[in-house]
């Protein structure tokens, strides 16, 4: 029996197995196309009769072995590699959504998903429900109907630092027969794995702590396999009937386990296109092997500098879910007893005009439209990265006008505190 890896060891060296005399550094295939020696094997192709690589927007060689790695970090049976995070929620969702479909999602989530389910998709015939996380079951469940195709949530919320109760929102998706959709970004599979908690497809914006250097846009999507679209087939036609454009062919009879993976490659790829390039797919691959070595460091310092502004008279609340004081403390101490993530959000006491002259002040930390890199940054999310939303909007995500968004880096902790403690003393 094959000995199962840890996710430090998964981390180096999973995904790539190099035959003898090929690279030990994943390669980069720097190719749009790949030929064949008859046409009849082109063919077997793209009917999917056969697995191959043979166009880049559809099956991609070098992003399969780094997805392949995701997967197995995760916990998941596949995955697939996205242009961005904000492709790989798009392609969870409309995989199995369709004009006249209906999706129910928590409220603390990213402003840009935010928009996405609630404008963009609005627009496409896909309608949303938003729900308070915290809500009792029964309070969410009145969200759903018989349209409704799947639930979604973040396991850590961007940016008001929201735990997920991930074990109730699987029970609540699974009494109405659909999957539970996690967004992991935050806390990574270093510090939570959504499958093991009941989820059944897991999404990364790998922009974030997965390239952990801000040098590569990206996305992931993982199944857990564990989802019986069979047992659910008229609410998932999709998957469970046959696809005229593949003449005829059913995902979940042609690829089993595989059936939602396979049909976002061949299907939502092949029309929609958003690819991640081999170039970026490399330095995913470069982040990936120091997540573990990152991500605890990243927790390390988060809480020395939460803890510190929890204390200081000029700070007005503090949101980290590794402080006693949380209110998702005991949540994270089941979900994320080895740490949360580096990013914590807090308020000053005055203005917001005060706010934006603590930002000002800083040397060291900057103020970037970015999260969850190498390097300690700084936003105020109500002015810049959810600007799209409304008043009212950004109270229903959690977000206050005067939340501050630190994001701490891996550099030395004495360091970070010093230029907090220097721009707060300029207030």
């Amino acid at each position: 029996m094959t000995k199962k890896l840890n996710p430090g060891t998964l981390c180096v060296q999973a995904g790539w197995t190099p035959k003898n005399g090929e690279p030990r550094v994943l390669p980069i295939y720097q190719s749009t196309t790949f030929k064949y020696d008859s046409s009849e094997e082109m063919a077997r192709l793209f009917v999917l009769e056969e697995s191959g690589f043979f166009y880049t927007r559809l099956l991609k060689s070098w992003t399969d072995a780094v997805a392949a790695k995701i997967a197995a970090l995760e916990g998941g049976v596949g995955a697939v590699l996205t242009s961005s995070g904000q492709a790989a929620n798009f392609y969870a969702m409309h995989n199995l959504c369709e004009a006249g479909d209906h999706l129910v999602c928590a409220t603390a989530i990213y402003g840009g998903t935010f928009n996405l389910f609630g404008v963009t998709m609005k627009k496409m015939g896909i309608d949303c429900t938003f729900v308070d996380a915290d809500a009792s079951e029964e309070e969410i469940s009145r969200a759903f109907r018989p349209n409704t195709k799947a639930l979604f949530g973040e396991t850590i919320s961007n940016p008001g630092i929201q735990v997920l109760d991930i074990e109730k929102f699987a029970r609540i998706a699974h009494s109405h027969g659909v999957p539970l959709i996690v967004d992991n970004t935050f806390a990574t599979p270093i510090n939570c794995r959504p499958f093991e908690w009941g989820a059944d497809i897991v999404t990364h914006s790998t922009t974030k702590y997965m390239d952990g250097h801000a040098v590569s846009l990206g996305g992931a999507i993982v199944d857990s396999g564990r989802f019986d679209w069979d047992a659910y087939a008229d609410r998932f036609p999709g998957l469970t009937k046959p696809d005229a454009s593949y003449h005829g062919l059913t995902y979940t009879k042609a690829f089993g386990k595989m059936a939602y993976i396979t049909k976002i490659n061949a299907q939502l790829m092949r029309d929609l296109g958003s690819t991640q390039s081999p170039q970026n797919a490399f330095l995913l691959n470069l982040g990936l092997e120091t997540l573990h070595l990152r991500v605890p460091q990243h927790c390390r310092n988060a809480q020395t500098v939460a803890e510190y502004l929890e204390r200081h008279p000029r700070v007005a609340w503090v949101h980290y879910c590794g402080l006693k004081s949380s209110k998702y403390y005991e949540l994270a101490q089941k979900y994320l007893p080895n740490g949360a993530c580096g990013v914590i959000a807090f308020g000053l006491k005055g203005t917001r005009e005060d706010a934006v002259h603590f930002m000002d002040s800083l040397r060291m930390i900057c103020i970037v439209t970015h999260v969850a890199d190498a390097r300690t940054c700084v936003l105020h999310p109500a002015s810049h990265t959810h600007r799209q939303l409304s008043d009212e909007q950004l109270r229903e995500a959690g977000i206050a006008p005067d939340l501050i968004r630190l994001s701490v880096g891996i550099e030395d902790v004495e360091d970070i505190l010093d230029d907090i403690r220097q721009a707060l003393d300029k207030l």
